[in-house]
């Protein structure tokens, strides 16, 4: 009797502790992945800056070598665009449309399709080269993709049913870590990934922008990214740079956001016949109208454009066309197909036109850089809310709070005007219409199977006397 009871003791101890295991797994897998997402965020952060480095190395030793792009440039984009539509299917552009896809997708296995760790893998390694070809391309948008594939990971080891709110909740977590901006991975994932608020997917963003946010600052501790700034409205001459900056900025994002919906739609339709060949041809245009401008511009326009935001922001005045320049080696890599995000090169493109506006007005060229990100940055991306949060925690410029929210403003309504649909979600729909494709012509084939299967076995239940007279 005492052995039975002792034995029936254990019995229910082990499962009290397998519940709690049960219990408990699903959250242990998803704080991993969100470390995950911050620790690989920031290995590739380091990768893609030593990219940039080599590629500046190269093509600065020697007399002929600020030629190399010439050659280097489209020959990478070639590459890069192969291997991304052979090797790495649907890992081309930033990485957010797909994740935005991917979540209105309610089969893992279309979700699969756009994201995966073999993605994942691919748009680091791909974004790395490109940066090494000197293309004007991020590494954002694409840690975007990297997380939510990481998170989408979690949820099937986890065996966690929240796959939409992961996808979101692993996507916040890489702008988070990608910047150090926790507050904007947070708004980005609300404002322009979901569109909507959710309590519940709401508190795994939360969770997972933290984790991340821990693992980034464990190795690379503190930092604002560009520095901090405490300029600040102080004369009307300034609020007229507010007006312009929002305006303009949101006029030229605009511009980019529409031209290159319509132009990738036409390169689509021309590619179409002969998909493989036609986009390496646009790859290499692309690739080499990009060399040329970047060696017009002494290499300026070359890689993501920190250095000259950075400087911009810190007073140092950009040269008057490196706005225009930037904007159309941007546009370039976007419509080429490799791998690559535009956040870092749209910031670029915005201090860059603050900073020219502010030398035309005599004003600072610190605050007509930081209101020209905020302008121009809103108008790509159609997500105001996210564009003041983001540059707020990129430069701590808390004394200039209104004049940044009125140039988001400003430049998001200015491209409501001009573009009204946004950019992200645009470029989506692609994706979501391949998706739809796929299944279908899954299910078309998995009908067909079963019904050739049908009469096979008739005739062999025919043939053991098992049909019925």
């Amino acid at each position: 009797m005492p052995a039975t009871y002792k034995n029936m003791k254990m019995v229910r101890r082990s499962r009290v502790m397998w519940g709690s295991w049960r219990i408990w797994k699903p959250r242990a897998v998803f704080w991993l992945g969100a470390i995950a997402v911050g620790l690989i965020s920031v290995a590739f952060a380091k990768a893609a800056d030593w990219a940039q480095h080599v590629f500046s190395a190269t093509t600065s030793s020697g007399e002929w070598a600020f030629l190399l792009p010439l050659i280097i440039t489209p020959l990478g984009f070639v590459i890069c665009a192969w291997l991304a539509l052979v090797v790495f299917p649907n890992s081309g552009g930033s990485g957010i449309p797909q994740a935005i896809a991917a979540r209105h997708f309610h089969h893992d296995e279309d979700r699969s399709r756009l994201l995966s760790i073999k993605l994942a893998v691919g748009k680091i390694v791909l974004t790395v080269v490109g940066l090494m070809s000197g293309a004007s391309i991020g590494r954002e948008g694409p840690t975007v993709q990297v997380g939510a594939s990481i998170m989408l990971l979690a949820a099937r080891v986890g065996g966690m049913a929240q796959a939409r709110g992961l996808i979101l909740a692993g996507s916040a977590a890489g702008i988070a870590a990608a910047f150090n901006t926790p507050l904007a991975g947070v708004v980005f994932a609300i404002e322009e990934m979901s569109r909507s608020y959710q309590s519940r997917a709401n508190g795994l963003v939360l969770t997972a922008v933290i984790l991340s946010g821990l693992a980034s600052l464990g190795l690379v501790g503190s930092y604002t990214y560009f520095g901090t700034s405490t300029v600040m409205m102080q004369t009307g001459k300034d609020w007229s740079l507010v007006l312009i900056c929002g305006i303009g900025g949101g006029f030229l994002g605009a511009i980019f956001s529409a031209g290159a919906l319509r132009a990738s739609q036409r390169i689509r339709r021309w590619a179409h016949t002969v998909p493989l060949k036609r986009m390496l041809i646009v790859a290499a245009v692309c690739g080499l109208a990009s060399a040329i401008i970047g060696v017009l511009s002494g290499g300026a326009t070359f890689g993501t454009g920190y250095e000259q935001a950075r400087a911009a922001v810190e007073g140092e005045p950009a040269p008057m066309l490196f706005f225009a320049e930037k904007l159309m080696t941007t546009f370039l890599a976007m419509l080429s197909g490799i791998p690559g995000g535009i956040f870092a090169p749209s910031l670029s493109v915005g201090a860059g036109f603050g900073s020219t506006v502010s030398s035309l007005l005599g004003s600072s060229i610190a605050l007509g850089a930081i209101l020209g990100m905020a302008g121009y940055f809103a108008g790509v991306v159609q997500a105001p809310m996210t564009a003041f949060v983001i540059i707020l925690e990129m430069t701590g410029n808390h004394d200039g709070v209104i004049a940044i929210m009125a140039a988001s403003m400003l430049g998001y309504l200015t491209s409501r005007m001009i573009s009204p649909e946004p950019l992200y979600h645009g470029l989506s729909r692609v994706f979501i219409a391949q998706g739809i494709r796929a299944r279908r012509a899954s299910e078309a084939e998995h009908h067909e199977s079963d019904a050739q299967a049908e009469p096979g076995a008739r005739s062999g239940a025919g043939s053991n006397g098992l049909t019925p007279k």
